[in-house]
């Protein structure tokens, strides 16, 4: 008896958790242990001299966190904010430092179990994203959501205009001296800060 109440409160190894979300009408899906939780839209501030694909930057308890529109990184209209618009919050993995940053989301869906069995290969023609972003597609009954491999979103150009554009924010935003500092950009990220 007491085996079997311990198997409902743990997930067999096999499984894992994901959540879903919406940006630009379809459904994308991350891995939960990525999320470090999800906000209201609230002020995004824009950054000059940034890629478009960074929407600015917002406050999260005093911490400077970029926020990425996913829609335009991948090649759509950008997202409309509403009433449902959130920030998913993440740690993503940049040459070995997590860097916390914020996706902009239509809405939150659910939260998922996918056993290795239920992700399918992504094909290689249909989708608007680049498979190398992706892990695969969660089989979610009739549908499908594609689940972003969120350390790959971000190519290593694309992170160091992030952090110059968190930098431009901490330091009054747009000095020579800090769009020019080179290498020093990344060590704002350094010890989670």
């Amino acid at each position: 008896m007491g085996a079997k109440s311990q198997g409902k409160e743990q997930l067999p190894v096999n499984k894992a958790q994901y959540l879903t979300f919406f940006t630009a009408g379809e459904e994308y899906a991350v891995v939960i242990a990525k999320v470090r939780e999800i906000i209201e839209y609230d002020t995004v501030t824009t950054v000059p001299n940034t890629p478009p694909w960074i929407s600015g930057v917002t406050n999260l308890r005093g911490k400077v966190i970029p926020v990425v529109d996913l829609a335009v990184k991948f090649g759509m209209q950008p997202s409309r904010i509403s009433k449902f618009s959130c920030i998913i919050v993440t740690d993503v993995m940049f040459q070995g430092e997590s860097i916390t940053m914020g996706v902009l989301s239509d809405a939150v869906s659910q939260v998922i179990d996918l056993s290795a069995d239920e992700i399918e290969k992504t094909p290689p023609f249909g989708t608007r994203v680049k498979t190398e972003y992706l892990l695969g597609m969660g089989v979610m009954g009739k549908k499908f959501c594609l689940i972003l491999d969120i350390d790959k979103v971000l190519s290593a150009d694309e992170m160091l205009a992030v952090t110059e554009s968190v930098d431009e924010a901490d330091n009054g935003a747009g000095s020579d001296a800090a769009t020019k500092s080179g290498p020093a950009k990344q060590s704002h990220f350094e010890a989670g800060a």
